[in-house]
């Protein structure tokens, strides 16, 4: 408290205590409630046993609290009830607007009280008086406000635990029904099984700035935006760099999962990336799997930010394969193994679409050095880039040289 010494020995109106009007508590917690029936549109909706308990209970202890402050007397025990109060109310959903809304109503119903009979010999009085009103609002909304705060960490905390705990069983294919009721979470019949790449936001990287914080703001940003979306249903195991999330598929179906994954890219405030893969709940470990495997693929072959599900990558999938196909096609690649140049003209020619101009201004070359190194290439390899048919044998070689033992960092190609 900063209230001074001379309101620390209770205020006077017309020669007599200021809260005498608000002494009989019950008489005039009847008579606020009342009032707040009436003008408080949230109070009117509550049921009965709420109004005469709760309500009733809660506007006696304001009142207690009112009157120990203007008689100048020590307030803890108030405030603790107060505190343990706003915690119930924000544990049964009550809006804290309400609460704060209704402890406004009563101070202006009790200034009526108190202030009614005052003169203008109570001048000092009356200013001391208004400023012991602001310092008991401030006491009263920060007691609400800071109960209602330390509720709602919990209850995230809660169920943040659940969340993790339910998600971690069902990746792991050790969920049973006991353990879903237990979380008070329920378990899908069918799932969109997402693995997600979260790229470093470029302020990361900023030497004034602390890049832990900078991560951990981008991904509360982006799993804000995922309970905006899909409530309570989608399930998250997520880092700052990415991880799996699991969104059954009566929440959002398959053709909206594009529109979500710009959602959280927007929110994230960086370009996203995931693979998604459809199973039963059953099916979610051999789903996460996959899905990682194709987030990897996309990853190792560079391709650009998008959602990427399985028909978009089976043919990369296929020939990335181990065995002796694979081997055939990263052989084809061999004789530009002295040329790293030649290997770099010719990832850049097929991730520009074959087009020789992207390729010159994407390398700093001109587009007849493109032309010369193309030609090279042919005459090393027997094939042709600028052929379907040779393009299509180089590319399929790039792809699957990116997963082979011997490739090196240089060697990947946006290929997807």
């Amino acid at each position: 408290m900063t209230t001074t010494g001379a309101l620390r020995n209770g205020l006077t109106v017309s020669g007599k205590p200021v809260s005498l009007p608000v002494q009989d508590v019950e008489g005039v917690s009847r008579q606020l409630v009342g009032h707040f029936i009436d003008n408080v549109t949230t109070c009117a909706t509550l049921p009965g046993d709420i109004i005469t308990g709760d309500v009733t209970a809660i506007t006696q202890v304001c009142l207690e609290l009112s009157v120990s402050m203007l008689d100048g007397q020590d307030i803890p025990a108030q405030t603790d009830r107060l505190a343990e109060a706003a915690a119930g109310w924000a544990r049964e959903g009550v809006p804290i607007d309400t609460i704060l809304h209704s402890i406004h109503e009563g101070f202006k119903v009790g200034m009526d009280l108190i202030f009614s009979n005052a003169t203008v010999k109570d001048c000092n009085n009356l200013v001391d008086g208004a400023k012991l009103v602001v310092e008991m609002l401030d006491i009263m909304s920060a007691t609400v406000a800071r109960a209602y705060v330390s509720e709602h960490k919990a209850a995230v905390s809660e169920h943040h635990t659940a969340v993790h705990t339910l998600t971690s069983a069902l990746l792991a294919g050790h969920t049973t029904a006991t353990m879903a009721r237990e979380c008070g979470l329920g378990i899908a019949d069918e799932y969109s099984v997402l693995a997600v790449d979260i790229p470093k936001h470029p302020d990361e990287q900023h030497p004034m700035l602390d890049s832990k914080v900078v991560a951990r703001r981008k991904l509360r940003r982006l799993q804000a935006e995922l309970a905006i979306r899909c409530g309570e249903n989608a399930l998250a195991l997520l880092s700052v760099d990415g991880g799996t999330i699991l969104i059954p598929t009566a929440t959002l179906s398959d053709e909206h999962l594009d529109e979500l994954l710009a959602q959280l890219s927007a929110a994230a405030r960086v370009p996203v990336t995931a693979a998604v893969v459809t199973a039963s709940g059953a099916g979610v470990p051999a789903a996460a799997d996959r899905a990682h495997e194709l987030l990897d693929m996309v990853r190792r072959l560079q391709g650009p930010p998008n959602l990427y599900r399985f028909a978009d990558l089976a043919l990369e999938y296929q020939l990335t394969r181990p065995g002796p196909a694979r081997e055939t096609l990263e052989s084809l690649l061999d004789p530009l193994g002295d040329h790293p140049e030649l290997l770099q003209t010719l990832r850049s020619h097929i991730s520009n679409n074959l087009n020789r101009q992207r390729t010159a201004r994407s390398l700093h070359i001109h587009t007849n050095t493109v032309d010369y190194r193309l030609r090279r290439i042919a005459q090393l390899t027997g094939l042709d880039p600028t052929a379907t048919s040779g393009w299509w044998q180089l590319r399929s070689a790039l792809v699957a040289r990116t997963f082979s033992k011997r490739s090196q960092p240089d060697t990947r190609v946006d290929a997807v």
